[in-house]
């Protein structure tokens, strides 16, 4: 039987009202009792990804939160546009759990062996529903971590790792050698250049300010272009020159940067071009956007990239089921391995569950800037 200070819990929800408003609130639920193959894991951290806010805001804009209820059951509303309701018809009036992934302790198990040898384990967990106390999951989708990994440690065990080995491992599959990422000073861009640098692929990093540059090159990344410069261009062709990087992954999504980066990519193919084309170059170029940042529309002024380019969009969920079970596997187990190192992650500040809905703080989250990445810990106190 769940033990029961395990029977109910704590859990962040989302609902889409039709009158065109976001509710954010804390929900009571019952932890159900575990099947044979589960376990119950208390979740003691859990991620804020940008991943996480298109479900936990709807969309809505921000400026308008409004906070009600108490300090230890918060209620937040914010307004969602018309436009924005349009693309929400399928989740209305429904009450839905937040958090892709986490981390905590097994405090209950099935009666299977495999569920049982997890009894007391620290584990990492992908699958939804994490901004929650306790939650219910198969055996199979946990990730033991090493007997010195914390819950914090491994919070951000899949979404962030995965998607950075991802990006390297579709840059082999496709036949490029090497790759540009953007928002690059992120935790994803900090854990893929060291990824890079352990097997020895060749990285162009974009970022927005000097001291991201500054930070990059602190872990040993080798090119680093600042978009604020005035001399981006000139700087990202050189980068793309050297390194030969011909497929891009990039987080921002709006405006000119995957023009930018096409482009530079062409004028640096041409430089070693050996006849003229008026086609450009025949070499592929690609941009995968697999964040949105910028919401804006993707801009291209002018479209100097020849005609062998492509731009498309790159999911974390699509690519690993793409690959299958068993190479998804091995990219697990060395998440799991490299933990503390490879993938470590940093966070500004820690929240609880009704931290994560005080307004003062969701204006700070939200803004998904690099250096302010929050953790939730839905079993500390309540404030």
């Amino acid at each position: 039987m769940t033990d029961a200070s395990t029977r109910t819990g704590l859990q962040i929800r989302s609902t889409v009202k039709k009158e065109g408003i976001v509710e954010l609130s804390l929900a009571t639920v019952t932890t159900p009792e575990p099947k044979p193959d589960e376990v119950i894991v208390r979740v003691d951290a859990s991620p804020i990804n940008p991943s996480d806010q298109g479900l936990l805001f709807g969309g809505a804009d921000l400026s308008t939160a409004r906070a009600s209820g108490t300090a230890d059951n918060p209620v937040v509303t914010a307004s969602i546009s018309p436009a924005a309701m349009k693309t929400l018809a399928g989740r209305l009036e429904q009450s839905l759990p937040v958090g892709n992934e986490g981390a905590g302790v097994v405090v209950q198990a099935g009666a299977s062996a495999a569920s049982q040898a997890l009894m007391g384990k620290t584990v990492a967990i992908l699958g939804g529903a994490m901004y929650a106390q306790y939650r219910c999951i198969k055996a199979a989708q946990c990730l033991v971590l090493p007997p010195d990994a914390t819950a914090a440690d491994a919070a951000d065990c899949f979404v962030n790792p995965l998607t950075a080995l991802g990006m390297v491992e579709t840059m082999r599959r496709e036949g490029h050698t090497a790759l540009v990422h953007t928002a690059a000073a992120s935790n994803l861009g900090q854990m893929l250049n060291r990824i890079c640098i352990a097997d020895r692929v060749a990285l162009v990093n974009i970022v927005r300010k000097p001291e991201h540059v500054d930070l990059l090159k602190k872990i040993g990344a080798v090119h680093v272009c600042n978009s604020a410069s005035p001399t981006f261009m000139e700087d990202l062709t050189d980068a793309l020159s050297v390194t030969g990087a011909t497929v891009a992954f990039d987080a921002i999504g709006g405006g000119r940067l995957a023009g930018q980066i096409l482009a530079g990519m062409e004028i640096a193919a041409n430089r070693n071009a050996k006849e003229y084309s008026r086609y450009g170059s025949t070499i592929h170029k690609q941009v995968y956007i697999y964040g949105g940042l910028d919401r804006g529309p993707t801009e291209f002024n002018n479209r100097t990239f020849g005609m062998a380019w492509g731009i498309g969009g790159w999911l974390l969920t699509a690519f690993m089921q793409k690959i299958g079970p068993e190479a998804g596997q091995k990219l697990r187990e060395r998440v799991a391995a490299e933990i503390k190192t490879t993938f470590a992650s940093t966070y500004t500040k820690e929240v609880s569950l009704a931290g994560a809905l005080r307004p003062e703080e969701i204006a700070v989250y939200s803004q998904q800037a690099t250096g302010q990445k929050y953790l939730i810990t839905p079993n500390s106190g309540l404030r």
